[in-house]
């Protein structure tokens, strides 16, 4: 290879996303292609130990103990167009050994053979990690899984488990042979000449895995590698002392690679404490001036301090909470007028509409007053502006409605019903709403039909999600939503909206709510929930300087964004000049079950205070459901999946966090045709829609009825037989054995 070349990309290989990933792909290639070790003359050509091969392999047919595959031996060897040493040749692994072999164990009767079994899960997906296993009678694992023996190369062929790179070289089994899942591929080596770990390195290249996985047959997310192209894909074959230089020089390769991921890790968790650190003073500035320091720091060092799109959401909240405590607003608007003020005028217009108005409208006016005069409230100790006050929901609001908390009949299209996954960030969702008719609208928006400006407000699954009414659409309450109604020429409704969306708020709104199993509010808490009130002018401006900075963290975060696409593109362009293939790129959603981290979890019992359960704490102050992926991020970026996977391990074990439920379609099941002439089968169509499974929670969403509908149709579905039920260990185990 051209070590120049090499040196010239290795800076943005290694620093882009995925950067070191890639590094151990190219080295992987460089190695089963010639160019990562020198060919020494002394080696000779691979011809030597393919003859070996051929003798060994005639006298094991002869003796008959090796394990023939004539379907596949009259297949051509098809090299591909790459140049190869002088002394390589080109060969296959049906050449030059067994495939998926069948083990004889040594018995006698007066002891019983033993063995190792290993599942999927105990292969990793990290390089030459070896295998664990439990040893087990050869008697109950040697029929119905895969064989394989000490010397042996494990390959994973069902999706994920193949694309995220599970295998190994057999070691260390205690009684030499094992058994395990029936979603490996096995070869067996049958002289001497041909180096196991040199195989491995074949299969873990992208000269192997690239075209494998566009080889791979099966509906999605049962995708496998068929045992010709394992069998049948041409391989570089250099000679056998050869094999053992590269071998040893990947694995120092590879020890660089570590030193390196654990380098970025610990140099991201310094710019995660230093980020915080910066933003933490910026918010607690006591002064104008320390405010003014503290911000020429953060923007100084703006590049240093941020370096993926997802560290700008937390300068989001800063701002946020910079702007609602007053500290953001213009000098020259203040004390023109107090928030004290505006809650009089509020109080004066709330009187003179119960008068006004009448019907339904009068009914909520009347019950506002009433609520007002008996509501209690307490008053956050952080400080505001002099000028500006504390005040409630309920005190700012024209009315505040609840929505009818039953499951409205859907149509196929019609009026928007906006349900609490429709709202986030801020925003209103029309997209992918449920729809009802008008008859369905009257009745349940008969307390106050929403109008343009009027905000929602989730008060549960998840809490704390809020989105203005757009102009031009017809919408309706969901269940566990609320609607709050401002005086728009004394309130501005975006202002609300910012406040809502800050973290001071967010903080005391989880502090308020009720629930031990998830957080949620009531809707007398909801009334109750305090924001700060500054004069109707200064929430006009403060709204223009919020647009303005988020104005610039859009921009940022795209430059952020499109510096990440470059950095990902030039890193698969170098390898593929370096490497002579180019890896196709398909953004796709993270595959279960390698990581699981698309799975909710959910609070279990409560861990006492002094228990070490920081995922439960987490999972306490969000409402009591978080993906895990969430989850993970809010626990510290800089722990690792496994660390992450290992305190999760704990608290579900104690109780303290719940996993969900995977609902399965059993096996061999004729979906199409029974949800085409039974018309009691509804949740097993939504589930062949999604694939093969779905998390119980995410059906019962799809399913768009009431729980208990729910519940009582799939009983119903379990009893015919259509569905499984297991936690997602147990379906982690069926995809993999």
């Amino acid at each position: 290879m051209d070590a120049q070349q090499f040196l010239a990309e290795f800076g943005h290989i290694v620093n882009a996303p995925g950067g070191v990933a890639k590094l151990r792909e190219l080295v992987y290639q460089l190695a089963v292609t010639g160019r990562l070790t020198l060919q020494l003359e002394e080696d000779g050509t691979a011809d030597v130990a393919l003859l070996n091969i051929a003798r060994i392999r005639q006298r094991l047919i002869t003796e008959k103990k090796f394990k023939r595959s004539p379907k596949l031996e009259s297949a051509p060897l098809t090299p591909p167009a790459i140049v190869i040493p002088p002394g390589w040749r080109w060969s296959r692994l049906l050449d030059l050994g067994e495939i998926n072999p069948r083990n004889q164990a040594q018995t006698d009767s007066e002891s019983v053979a033993m063995a190792t079994f290993v599942p999927m899960a105990a292969v990793s997906e990290n390089h030459s990690e070896a295998i664990a296993g439990v040893v087990k009678p050869w008697t109950e694992i040697s029929k119905g899984y895969t064989h394989f023996a000490n010397g042996d190369v494990l390959l994973a062929k069902i999706t994920p488990c193949f694309e995220n790179g599970k295998s190994a070289v057999v070691r260390g089994l205690e009684f030499d042979i094992g058994a395990g899942s029936t979603e490996f591929h096995v070869f067996r080596p049958i002289s001497q000449d041909i180096n196991p770990a040199y195989i491995y390195l074949f299969v873990r290249s992208p000269l192997f895995r690239a075209k494998g996985e566009a080889s791979m047959t099966g509906t999605a997310g049962q995708k496998r590698l068929p045992t010709d192209y394992f069998a049948l894909c041409a391989m570089p074959l250099p000679p056998t002392d050869e094999q053992s230089r590269i071998v040893a020089k990947v694995d120092e390769l590879m020890a660089l690679c570590d030193q390196l991921e654990t380098q970025q890790q610990k140099r991201r968790t310094l710019q995660n404490h230093l980020r915080h650190a910066t933003l933490q003073a910026v918010a607690n500035s006591q002064s104008p001036h320390e405010l003014q320091e503290n911000w020429q720091r953060l923007e100084g060092n703006f590049g240093q301090l941020f370096s993926t799109p997802e560290d700008v959401a937390a300068f989001r909240g800063l701002i946020l909470d910079l702007a609602v405590s007053g500290n953001l607003s213009d000098i020259e608007l203040r004390h023109d007028s107090t928030g004290t003020e505006l809650l009089e005028t509020i109080t004066k217009q709330r009187v003179a509409w119960s008068k006004e108005t009448d019907d339904q409208e009068k009914k909520e006016a009347q019950s506002m007053l009433k609520k007002l005069r008996t509501q209690q409230f307490n008053v956050p100790d952080t400080k505001l502006p002099e000028h500006w006050i504390w005040a409630t929901f309920l005190q700012i609001s024209k009315a505040i409605v609840d929505c009818h908390n039953k499951t409205a009949p859907y149509v196929a299209s019609g009026i928007h019903l906006i349900r609490t996954t429709d709202i986030r960030n801020g925003e209103m969702n029309l997209a992918n709403t449920r729809k009802i008719t008008e008859e369905t609208f009257s009745y349940w928006a008969r307390r106050m039909p929403p109008k343009a400006g009027d905000i929602f407000f989730t008060r549960e699954a998840p809490m704390g999600e809020a989105a203005i009414v757009p102009e031009g659409e017809k919408v309706c309450l969901g269940q566990r939503t609320m609607l709050i109604r401002l005086f728009p020429e004394l309130f501005n409704n975006r202002f609300l909206l910012y406040v809502i969306r800050s973290p001071s708020f967010q903080t005391r709104m989880v502090e308020a709510a009720i629930g031990m199993t998830v957080k949620h509010l009531r809707v007398g808490g909801v009334e109750d929930l305090v924001v700060p009130v500054p004069p109707k002018q200064e929430q006009d401006s403060i709204v223009e300087i919020i647009d303005a900075l988020f104005e610039v963290c859009n921009r940022f975060e795209e430059q952020l964004s499109k510096k990440q696409r470059i950095a990902a593109n030039l890193v698969s362009s170098a390898v593929a000049a370096l490497t002579g293939i180019a890896i196709e790129q398909e953004e796709e959603p993270m595959k279960a079950p390698k990581t699981e981290l698309v799975s909710p979890v959910r609070l279990g019992t409560p861990p006492d205070v002094k228990a070490q359960a920081p995922l439960a704490t987490i999972l306490a102050r969000r409402n009591g459901e978080m993906r895990a992926k969430d989850l993970w991020q809010h626990w510290g970026l800089d722990k690792t999946i496994d660390q992450f996977y290992e305190q999760l391990k704990t608290e579900v074990t104690n109780g303290w966090v719940l996993e969900p439920t995977v609902l399965w379609l059993k096996d061999d099941l004729n979906v199409d045709k029974i949800c085409f002439e039974d018309k009691a089968a509804k949740l097993i169509c939504l589930i062949k829609e999604n694939g093969e499974a779905m998390y119980e929670n995410d059906l019962w969403r799809k399913f768009g009825q009431s729980k208990n509908a729910f519940d009582e149709q799939l009983e119903l579905e379990i009893q015919n037989g259509w569905i499984i039920q297991h936690s997602p260990a147990e379906s982690k185990v069926l995809q993999e054995d």
